[in-house]
């Protein structure tokens, strides 16, 4: 039996990211909002957005879900080293150079490392 492609995953971490933009969630919002508009995929749900880790310095944060019809789109955010650690997950195939560029504009980020796997 031929094995089948079940999904296409897009890994990255980003640094030294425009803290204005980690720490806003209306920004954060409007990352996802047109991340999904841009690689064509459906919004199933509101996007959850928590602030917590409060207790020390480096778990402080935003983290984002936002389910798709085909899977979701996952990030964490530290505001104490202005990281951003994104995943988008689909079973639909998308254009992760396209997703990877506007994810590094958007955020500002100074460096990028990704990884792209197909599961």
């Amino acid at each position: 039996m031929k094995r089948e492609i079940y999904g296409y995953e897009l890994i990255m971490d980003l640094y030294d990211c425009d803290e204005e933009v980690i720490t806003s969630k209306k920004k954060l919002q409007e990352y996802v909002d047109k991340l999904c508009k841009l690689i064509k995929m459906k919004k199933f749900g509101k996007t959850l957005l928590p602030y917590f880790g409060e207790n020390a310095a480096y778990t402080k944060g935003y983290s984002l879900v936002q389910l798709i019809e085909t899977s979701s789109i996952t990030g964490h955010f530290s505001d104490l080293w202005k990281t951003a650690y994104i995943n988008i997950f689909s079973c639909k195939k998308y254009d992760h150079t396209v997703a990877k560029k506007f994810t590094q504009e958007f955020f500002k980020a100074k460096k990028i490392k990704s990884r792209f796997i197909v599961r």
